[in-house]
């Protein structure tokens, strides 16, 4: 197999090759680093490719039979592996902790080869730390990639692999995804296992899953990773069938909210109004009944919870750093970070803090009474194309005090976050591209524990605009 057909394919059409005899997982590996040497240098999405790629354990079945998969620097672990969390405070530390969510990788037949940038710690919307450099879109290298699941997203974008690992704690899935042309799904709370040490992190905001170009890629991938295991705080209701099963199911007729106002204080650009406008034509065209709706929260909320998240978050940061023998200071966080740390520090002190479990049950309780009438609701991913890089949403900028960088945080997020705080299934599709040629993602919100109906959409929405054809300026096979 060349590299110009490697690339042609998704998860699931290599997968099948594989089981057919055409080709080997160790050929597919070998094809990946092609596509590395050939784009990473450009787009600086993968921090380590690692030496045992073509030996990497794999079960060779599955859904996934043989194909190369990457991790996202934060988030799920592999035993053994690098896990430096886009931050110099992690520089050289080794997990020790296999996580449920790559033991169903290796079984689900994914061969990890490597690991994706992402911001220190996942905390903004822009791929670019001090310890691994800025991370550039495919689509247009002078832009970002979205953060935090940057480096996943340029990977899959430019080809190097069709499914990646990423993480979404505010939009950090679906935001790269719209940025980079990308399917990206964040599931339903409880969906995917975070054990044995991180279920339900950062009060059920954080759930892990993939990035990927596909629809039947995200529905198999859906298969592999979901499932409850020991230690769940709960346990959602399971789907009736598997979920590529569900690619062959009739839609039905559902009712649908549009948002066609903004939800937050970053207005609303209007090449990104006019795809959700199409997108809302085109869902009515197939039988849906189209309602609009208004912002179903308050923002000001959004920004308290994250900063009610900076106490517990300091608290595990100074565990981890004595674990390691290391000191928090200037030299170890980014500026921002070291901001939040602090402010983190000093909140079980300040007078007159929230509570933030409070304001969670306030919001999930609002938000539902404004939307229980629809089956989905159809939002602008983000509300603007991706912007350029060195703009002042990046850890590494010093000019921006806490509260401002919260603000910023919830403005940029004002259509995704409030998902992950309801903890409704939500997936972003390459549905349009601005006059320019930039990506821009539509998404889709589901009902609480109904990915299916989501899955059902997705595809239907796939076969009326297809995106598939489409491609980034960087792409690997192209020399």
């Amino acid at each position: 197999m060349k590299l110009s057909e490697y690339v042609e394919y998704d998860a699931i059409g290599l997968a099948s090759l594989v089981s057919a005899g055409e080709v080997t997982a160790v050929e597919l590996t070998r094809l990946a680093r092609q596509a590395h040497d050939e784009v990473n240098p450009c787009i600086n999405a993968v921090i380590e490719f690692y030496d045992d790629a073509e030996t990497v354990a794999g079960t060779d079945a599955g859904l996934f039979n043989g194909v190369p998969f990457f991790r996202k620097d934060v988030g799920a672990t592999e035993a053994g592996r690098l896990q430096e969390k886009g931050s110099r405070l992690y520089k050289g530390y080794h997990s020790d902790t296999d996580s449920f969510f790559f033991r169903r990788a290796r079984e689900g037949g994914l061969r990890t080869i490597g690991r994706t940038a992402t911001p220190e710690f996942g905390a903004a919307g822009m791929t670019e730390s001090i310890l691994h450099g800025i991370t550039g879109n495919p689509c247009d290298l002078e832009r970002s990639a979205g953060g935090s699941s940057g480096g996943a997203a340029a990977a899959v974008a430019a080809g190097i692999t069709p499914i990646a690992h990423a993480g979404d704690g505010g939009g950090s899935i679906r935001a790269p995804a719209s940025w980079c042309g990308l399917v990206g799904l964040n599931p339903s709370r409880g969906r995917i296992s975070g054990g044995p040490n991180s279920q339900d992190t950062s009060f059920g905001l954080v759930r892990a899953f993939v990035l990927c170009r596909t629809v039947r890629d995200m529905a198999a991938a859906l298969d592999v990773f979901s499932g409850p295991h020991p230690g769940d705080p709960f346990i959602i209701v399971q789907p009736n069938r598997r979920y590529v099963e569900e690619l062959s199911q009739p839609t039905g007729v559902l009712r649908v909210g549009v948002a066609r106002t903004k939800w937050g204080a970053v207005d609303l650009e209007q090449e990104v109004l006019h795809a959700v406008e199409s997108t809302a034509t085109l869902l009515e065209e197939m039988g849906h009944m189209v309602t609009d709706i208004e912002p179903p929260y308050e923002t000001a909320d959004y920004s308290r919870i994250l900063l009610g998240r900076t106490g517990s978050s300091a608290t595990s940061l100074e565990a981890a750093a004595r674990v390691m023998g290391r000191s928090i200071n200037a030299d170890t966080l980014e500026p921002i970070n070291l901001k939040i740390h602090e402010y983190g520090r000093n909140a079980q002190s300040r007078a007159g803090d929230v509570d933030v479990h409070e304001i969670l049950r306030r919001m999930r309780f609002r938000v539902g009474e404004a939307i229980q009438a629809f089956d989905i609701v159809l939002t602008p991913t983000m509300p603007h194309v991706a912007t350029p890089h060195g703009g002042t949403y990046s850890t590494i900028h010093s000019m921006l005090s806490v509260e401002e960088f919260m603000d910023a945080d919830a403005a940029r997020y004002q259509y995704t976050g409030v998902f992950n705080v309801t903890g409704q299934p939500s997936v972003s599709l390459p549905l349009a591209q601005s006059t320019s040629g930039l990506p821009i993602g539509i998404q889709i919100v589901g009902r609480f524990g109904d990915e299916a109906t989501l899955v059902r959409v997705a595809r239907d929405l796939e076969g009326a605009r297809p995106w598939r054809h489409r491609r980034p300026k960087i792409w690997a096979g192209n020399n």
